[in-house]
């Protein structure tokens, strides 16, 4: 396992006997301009992109660590690919753990892409003996601390049919949970479309699964959110995207307003 001290590794990634807990995964992958955030370039520039990237994972595994200092919840940076997990460690926060999700493990026929990696950080952070596990956006990094702490508590509260959504504005979903892995949630679905949210509510119908609904909240992708950023203090205070926007500077604030 891999943590901010470095300590601890060759595990696997997986934090064991941890039972009566919720697992919570950030899907994380290591900031690289030209590769990170790259919807918005325009109106950022790819080095800009990569360091809000960078502040946003550190703000999203920071906020699942608030959550559990009230919640017996775990939180882990779900990473890909293999190998990058030492470059990850200094954006995360402390005492984080990180789990491969790069999809490389066997999935069922229809669960591709995405998909597989997704369900690949279910099934690792069930197996490390967690009742229940969420994958998480990385970018909702001002995502309320309390929308966590309800994911969690439904979850552990719940039987094995329980399941938590937790869908975006423009279709997608910040958090999945689940007790089971159920595959069928990650089965024939477009990523990246206005229709995830809405193909896994059916998925979960199909199922006859207890589906758990949080409160909807913005991802940023694109210009448009990226402006709402700017402007929105509602939620997690995001201490190191505020800085990482700052940073910015003028231009880059009013190439997003004139963009959006």
């Amino acid at each position: 396992m891999c943590s901010m001290n470095g300590q601890d590794r060759g595990s696997g990634g997986i934090a064991r006997g941890a039972n009566g807990s919720c697992a919570i995964g950030v899907m994380a992958k290591v900031p690289r301009p030209g590769h990170s955030k790259t919807r918005l370039c325009p109106p950022l520039r790819a080095e800009q992109a990569s360091a809000l990237s960078a502040a946003f994972v550190r703000d999203t595994t920071t906020n699942v660590a608030r959550a559990a200092q009230s919640t017996p919840i775990v939180g882990y940076a779900a990473y890909a690919p293999s190998g990058t997990e030492d470059a990850l460690l200094p954006h995360l926060a402390q005492g984080t753990v990180c789990v491969l999700a790069d999809g490389s493990a066997p999935a069922p026929q229809g669960v591709e892409g995405f998909g597989r990696c997704l369900l690949h950080a279910i099934r690792q952070m069930l197996a490390a003996g967690h009742d229940a596990a969420c994958v998480l956006s990385s970018d909702t990094p001002t995502l309320p601390t309390a929308f966590l702490i309800t994911a969690a508590t439904a979850l552990l509260v719940g039987d094995d049919r329980r399941v938590v959504l937790g869908a975006c504005n423009d279709g997608g979903y910040y958090l999945l949970g689940m007790r089971v892995p159920y595959a069928r949630l990650f089965a024939d679905v477009v990523w990246s479309t206005d229709r995830v949210a809405a193909a896994t509510r059916t998925r979960a119908a199909e199922l006859d699964l207890d589906l758990v609904e949080l409160p909807p909240w913005y991802d940023i992708d694109d210009a448009a959110s990226l402006k709402r950023l700017m402007r929105d203090n509602n939620g997690y205070d995001a201490l190191w995207t505020r800085r990482a926007l700052q940073a910015l500077g003028r231009d880059a604030f009013t190439s997003a307003a004139s963009a959006a």
